[in-house]
């Protein structure tokens, strides 16, 4: 009986050296993991980025100085260019409202057929990359597309949308609205419908009602639509650069260090410049809405009281919808005519039509597809691995910093990717490998690394929600049985995250696909350009456009695949998610 007590007795010291052995080792195992994390954010997004910075406040001897900036403000080109920046995105996001918001409130106010099919094609511009648009919008709105040659000829008068600056405002708009819709949208869906109820008892309906009361309680879906194309038409380089208007400073950046090399000071004030604005853009919008209460009283807020339309409105609003519709989605259109047209030159429409030009997209280009599916499928690989680690270790743990984690991955959104490409250029130019051979800055792998910076905050927040499925019981119950950290995460935790981890994947996977602002300044040799690259390239010459239409629209369909398939994946786990809760 003695020696039963005493092995009973010396059994919870055993298991109590073992369990702090095991939590040693797990926590051993965190931190490390947020160190490896850390030094990857740090050395591929924080130090180009101050190198950047740092460069852009040098004179040639080195030393600190402001005369850069000097010299920057005091050219009348790059005054005109900051100046043309600004203005292209202010007047952006203006346009983009003007189309959005008609989309968002009928669609959330009345009751019509097509509700769902308009928001789903309202969202379809963002699948083609907008330099691709822009080529094609040319074809259609441009000095000698068919809108203006059909108006001159009927007539006797032109539209100048496709010219200068309002080329570039009209194809951005065209492109970015989705951001604001979908914003918008989410925003008057959540509405305390009892709000609008009391204003319409008090006398108040029609555009007041919307002024007064319905937009202003939807404004901060609307500051997040129109702060996120405030920053990406600010930032876009390849738009400007096909439409022939280098007079902005993303073009600007791009042409200093192309032309002038890496050691001209004025890409990396221009550099500086893109990044402050981006910041400034983001904290405006936080501002906007600072200090102001725009909740509502009900979880849900049950969205705007949905009223039938009259004939004549229902003619109206269909009117205006399909006439938003048409106008959006004729990029596409327009990009498949030229895909299988032999010339469109002076014409409404092209004189025939052949396949040959996916012959040669196919023949010539298949190195540029190849290379696309390989580092976007790395780099889509590299974001769901950090992004999955990540939110495992702030939402999980409680190591100290855990936060900074977050905040430096989802810091890769403020800084535009021609800024990237320039700090990857000064920063690992002179960075040899040792096996290969070459500058680390002329090394396919750092353009993978690049998309894998610029996409990793859109793996990081699929993980993240992913993540927040998952019960913390799950794991709980594991430790309980002996499991250790690893084994639960490999067991249970990442098994229960896959179809947000796969979403991820396929989000990065897909963007990065038709990314170009970063990749233009790090492919050192054309076969190692990815698909953008490629169809930059062929886009530059008539001859090439036909091709290169059919490139655009091989990339068009890779990206819609992904994209239905990462919302096809999200759809069943909420369904499968809301199974279980009932």
């Amino acid at each position: 009986m003695r020696s039963v007590s005493l092995t009973q007795a010396n059994k919870p010291r055993r298991n109590g050296f073992s369990g702090l052995l095991k939590k040693t080792r797990d926590d051993w195992a965190l931190y490390l993991s947020a160190i490896i994390i850390a030094l990857f954010v740090i050395i591929f997004l924080f130090v180009p980025v101050i190198k950047v910075i740092f460069v852009a406040f040098q004179d040639q001897d080195g030393a600190l100085t402001l005369v850069n900036f000097q010299d920057f403000f005091g050219s009348s080109l790059f005054r005109e260019s900051f100046f043309n920046s600004f203005y292209v995105a202010f007047m952006s996001v203006i346009v983009a409202s003007i189309i959005a918001m008609p989309l968002a409130y009928f669609t959330s106010r009345f009751q019509f057929r097509g509700t769902v099919l308009i928001q789903t094609l309202g969202i379809v511009p963002l699948i083609m990359p907008p330099f691709i648009g822009a080529v094609a919008m040319q074809l259609l709105f441009g000095e000698n597309g068919t809108m203006n040659l059909l108006l001159d000829e009927y007539f006797g008068f032109t539209i100048p949308i496709m010219e200068g600056l309002n080329g570039v405002i009209f194809v951005q708009s065209v492109h970015y609205f989705p951001f604001i819709l979908i914003n918008l949208s989410a925003a008057l869906q959540n509405i305390d419908r009892s709000m609008e109820e009391s204003a319409q008892s008090l006398g108040s309906s029609g555009l007041r009602l919307f002024r007064r009361i319905v937009f202003p309680l939807a404004m901060p879906g609307y500051v997040a639509g129109a702060s996120l194309v405030f920053v990406k038409v600010f930032d876009d380089l390849g738009t400007p650069l096909l439409l022939n208007v280098n007079n902005m400073l993303a073009p600007q950046a791009y042409l200093r260090i192309s032309s002038v090399g890496i050691s001209d000071p004025m890409g990396y004030v221009i550099s500086v410049i893109l990044v402050a604005f981006s910041v400034f853009a983001l904290w405006v919008s936080f501002q906007a809405l600072k200090g102001k209460d725009y909740s509502t009283s009900q979880k849900g807020g049950g969205g705007l009281s949905k009223r039938e339309l009259r004939p004549m409105e229902k003619v109206g609003c269909y009117a205006v919808i399909g006439l938003i519709l048409m106008l959006v989605l004729a990029p596409h259109f327009a990009l498949l005519l030229l895909s299988f047209g032999t010339i469109w030159s002076f014409s409404p429409l092209p004189d025939a039509f052949t396949i040959d030009h996916y012959t040669t997209a196919i023949t010539q280009a298949s190195e540029f597809i190849t290379n696309t599916l390989l580092y976007a499928g790395l780099a889509g690989l590299i974001d769901v691995i950090l992004g999955t680690a990540i939110a495992y270790l702030v939402w999980r743990t409680k190591i100290a910093g855990r936060k900074w984690l977050d905040f430096g991955a989802m810091a890769a959104l403020a800084v535009p990717g021609v800024v990237l490409g320039i700090g990857y250029l000064r920063t690992f130019y002179d960075v040899e490998l040792p096996i290969i051979g070459t500058s680390m800055a002329t090394w396919w792998g750092i353009i993978v690394i690049a998309l894998s910076v610029r996409r990793l905050p859109y793996a990081l927040r699929s993980c993240v929600a992913a993540l927040q499925q998952v019960s913390p019981s799950f794991e709980e119950a594991s430790d309980n049985l002996g499991a250790t950290r690893a084994t639960t995460i490999r067991r249970i935790v990442i098994p229960l995250m896959a179809a947000g981890i796969l979403a991820g994947f396929v989000t990065a996977f897909a963007t990065a696909a038709v990314e170009l602002s970063a990749t233009i300044m790090l492919v050192a040799k054309e076969s190692d350009a990815p698909l953008a690259y490629g169809l930059y390239l062929f886009m530059q010459s008539a001859s090439g456009r036909g091709p290169g239409a059919a490139l655009g629209v091989i990339a068009v369909v890779i990206v819609g695949l992904a994209t239905y398939l990462s919302h096809t994946i999200v759809e069943r786990t909420r369904q499968a998610h809301g199974e279980k809760s009932h």
